[in-house]
């Protein structure tokens, strides 16, 4: 049998961010029943002072064939496995990480698996194609439709995280992927992978 999905997923989304010695995604990872939404749970390790881990998502995450999964199950995946890196490496590096970080760059996750392919490496350039990153983009970030009220502080993170996005991967698209700018838009996704809240907001709202 080979690698899970998300051991797939987690080592893409590394080779693209630089991001080495990480721990399993897949010890971490708990099935989800009865169409529950991904999470991801944190809790304080009251004797040792660590962080306990667990990471709930379909339970296709930790098969191997990919094939029939849908495109909502994909993005549950792709942003659990995305929250889970954001945080072990922020911890690693001894920085806080906000709600706000962690689905923002879930965000701009997505685009980069599920538009960009491996076109974010430089070895894998001819993976990306435009027509097709296109309508992802306007499938991630258009046709969405939010489970909390816009009034909420969880509605408005989410809806706040998505138009960032947009206009995030709109610019990588347009400045970088189409003309074939891949060693750019490799540099311009870690940058934004390595900044904080304020920066990452700054350089989506830059594009």
């Amino acid at each position: 049998m080979g690698p899970s999905l998300a051991s797939r997923i987690q080592a893409r989304l590394a080779a693209t961010y630089g991001l080495d010695e990480l721990p399993r995604v897949d010890d971490f990872v708990q099935p989800t029943e009865d169409g529950a939404r991904e999470a991801l749970t944190l809790r304080e390790d009251g004797e040792g002072g660590g962080l306990e881990v667990a990471l709930h998502l379909p339970r296709a995450a930790l098969e191997g064939d990919a094939t029939g999964i849908g495109f909502d199950a994909m993005c549950q995946i792709v942003e659990g496995v995305s929250h889970f890196l954001y945080v072990v490496e922020r911890a690693r590096r001894e920085l806080p990480a906000t709600q706000l970080e962690l689905e923002l760059q879930a965000e701009v996750d997505k685009y980069v698996l599920l538009a960009l392919g491996s076109g974010a490496r430089a070895e894998d350039r001819p993976a990306f194609a435009p027509r097709r990153a296109a309508r992802v983009r306007e499938r991630l970030y258009d046709r969405v439709r939010y489970l909390d009220a816009a009034a909420t502080e969880v509605g408005q993170r989410y809806r706040l995280a998505n138009d960032l996005a947009a206009r995030f991967a709109h610019r990588l698209e347009a400045t970088f992927a189409v003309p074939g700018r891949f060693d750019e838009l490799r540099r311009a996704l870690r940058r934004f992978y390595a900044a904080g809240q304020r920066e990452k907001i700054e350089l989506a709202r830059a594009a």
